[in-house]
């Protein structure tokens, strides 16, 4: 017998506790949500508006923070929205929307931090080449293909997985992935797996092998030179280097641990962990670029102490 069904909505069973805290959960989404849109914009804003600014690393920068906007747009206001609701529940081609969004970004967010990491080998190691090597067509080139390339991926996964037949349509999580969906399935699945795999080894292994790479040579290039060499190379090298360690350490684990589905952790540190790709790179990561890059603090303080005059005059 075919216990198939075409699902018109999924219930998202992944919230602990709505019936006594959605308030508090509620604010406090709301606030980071609203801090990552200002800090993201503010800076963007700075890149946008001072041209010597115009750089490859602040164009590159500028775009991973849309990008982050991108991501947080595709996950918060679905969430705001359930932790209002009595019943927490998606329509199926809205969580196919949202499952397509929310793995663009993370895609999107490896191949431009890969992008950058080229950027900052060749203005270290080969400084006399880098105006040839590093355009302004170079650099839109590759900030395209790293929106392009994940939204083809991406967008194959999603086509695979709309035409399988579910047989459920409970999601223990509180937004949609891709991978959720098809263990809803109670048909052949393989070539979604394996189409997931292969999106996964190339989404993550080649960006993680390339920046080791670039980052070792960055490092003997470091050592060879003299002391503020090294300090003007570490200064715009090592934010990038934290925001990618940690977004690939959660990405991965989040990936990893939705396909083995481990028991042994606790259903509330797994959805916190679930969001952290969402909440910890796009909150730290305009914070890190404005503190630790000179030129941007130098541009956000200019700012501040303008709007303090023009404040105490008028």
């Amino acid at each position: 017998m075919d216990y198939s069904i075409n699902a018109t909505y999924f219930t998202l069973e992944g919230h602990v506790d709505l019936e006594h805290y959605k308030y508090v959960y509620f604010i406090f989404t709301l606030i980071i949500y609203i801090m990552i849109i200002c800090f993201n914009t503010a800076i963007i804003l700075i890149i946008q508006t001072n041209k010597h600014l115009h750089e490859p690393m602040y164009i590159f920068i500028a775009a991973l923070l849309c990008n982050a906007l991108f991501g947080a747009t595709a996950f918060y206001p679905k969430l705001l929205t359930d932790l209002l609701s009595e019943k927490q529940i998606v329509y199926y081609e809205g969580c196919l929307v949202q499952a397509f969004c929310i793995y663009t970004y993370g895609e999107s967010e490896f191949t431009l931090l890969s992008a950058m990491a080229y950027d900052r080998y060749v203005s270290i190691c080969k400084p006399l080449h880098y105006a040839t090597i590093i355009k302004t067509s170079t650099v839109r080139k590759l900030i395209f293909l790293s929106w392009f390339l994940p939204c083809c991926e991406v967008g194959i996964s999603v086509i695979l997985t709309s035409r399988l037949q579910l047989c459920k349509y409970k999601l223990n999580r509180i937004y949609c992935d891709n991978f959720s969906i098809v263990k809803l399935s109670c048909g052949e699945i393989s070539m979604n797996n394996s189409w997931g795999l292969f999106i996964f080894s190339i989404a993550v292994f080649p960006p993680v092998i390339f920046i080791i790479y670039s980052y070792i040579r960055i490092l003997a290039v470091c050592l060879n030179n003299s002391k503020d060499f090294r300090k003007k190379a570490l200064q715009t090298c090592l934010p990038h280097l934290f925001i990618f360690i940690n977004f690939s350490v959660n990405a991965c684990f989040e990936i990893i641990n939705n396909r083995l589905e481990s028991k042994q952790i606790p259903h509330i540190i797994a959805m916190i962990l679930s969001v952290i790709p969402f909440v910890i790179p796009p909150l730290i990561n305009p914070i890190i670029y404005g503190l630790k890059l000179q030129e941007i603090f130098n541009c956000f303080r200019r700012l501040m102490s303008s709007k303090k005059r023009s404040h105490i005059s008028f």
